[in-house]
């Protein structure tokens, strides 16, 4: 019994290692910004040698992080490898874009455009063509979801909400969706970057978005596949849940999530887990 599971084990790392990806660091000078941009990719095994098109995830990080975050706190390489090589996902690309710095309150972060920092311009003018065109990606709506975490769970929101023709599904992850209450740096918080990141937040709230929303919005933001995930002891939670009942009241059909955790990398794991699968189900085949 004991040489069979050791079995078992050894053939289940044989196929991940023989369906390993990569992940690969590039950069983009963008115009909008006025620097370079640097951001990771993720490639499925066999990409080099194919002349295959593929459908892409973005996937965004959140405030205190960078393009780096999901490969080195979030494990994705492994995860990614692991659900193409089961079955659970299907082969596509992983873009990681870079919309920080660890020092928040000297460099600017966010996916919205605030003095000085047009990023959200940059992401669909520059970086979202150029990504596409360079890593042989689908580039239709039926081919690209769109996913983060804490702060680029809300971007991805915000941008499926405002761009609803151009992605099939939105996953959100421990989401900051507004910042009216001062969920994150306060009520006093200095006029700074973080000062600017939160007001971005406060102004673009995904959650009065839906509660403002006209009948003809209504209707695209139907045409998008929602899924809010977010943990019980989560100091978000509150904004997830707000969220949903405003999809809910719309009639916007919208999975809701809270399981047992916090505001962290462990949480993060899991949620990838069911994120990337999620997000394959709803690619056109």
């Amino acid at each position: 019994m004991k040489k069979c599971f050791l079995s078992l084990i050894v053939l289940l790392a044989f196929s991940i290692g023989a369906n390993a990806g990569k992940i690969v660091t590039d950069s983009i000078f963008s115009k909008n910004l006025n620097c370079w941009q640097k951001y990771n990719v993720y490639l499925p095994t066999g990409f080099e040698k194919s002349d295959n098109q593929y459908p892409v995830v973005y996937l965004l990080h959140g405030l205190y992080g960078d393009y780096s975050n999901w490969d080195k706190s979030g494990g994705m390489k492994l995860i990614a490898d692991e659900l193409i090589s089961s079955g659970e996902a299907c082969e596509m690309v992983i873009v990681m874009p870079n919309a920080g710095n660890f020092d928040v309150r000297n460099y600017q972060n966010g996916y919205f455009n605030v003095e000085d920092w047009p990023y959200e311009d940059f992401f669909f003018q520059e970086f979202m063509p150029e990504v596409e065109k360079k890593y042989r990606i689908i580039g239709d709506k039926a081919h690209r979801a769109i996913m983060g975490l804490s702060m680029g769970g809300g971007g991805s929101v915000v941008y499926s909400q405002r761009y609803p023709d151009m992605f099939s599904s939105c996953y959100a992850m421990s989401a900051w969706l507004d910042n009216e209450t001062g969920q994150v740096g306060g009520k006093n918080l200095k006029k700074d970057k973080l000062f600017l990141v939160c007001e971005s937040v406060k102004y673009n709230s995904a959650v009065k978005f839906v509660e403002n929303a006209d009948e003809d919005t209504v209707e695209k933001l139907r045409t998008v596949k929602w899924f809010i995930d977010c943990g019980d002891d989560d100091f978000l939670m509150d904004l997830s849940v707000r969220l949903y009942q405003e999809m809910r009241d719309k009639r916007i059909k919208a999975e809701l999530r809270i399981r047992n955790g916090v505001h962290n990398w462990e949480y993060w794991h899991t949620a990838l887990r069911m994120a990337l699968p999620f997000a394959s189900r709803n690619f056109s085949r």
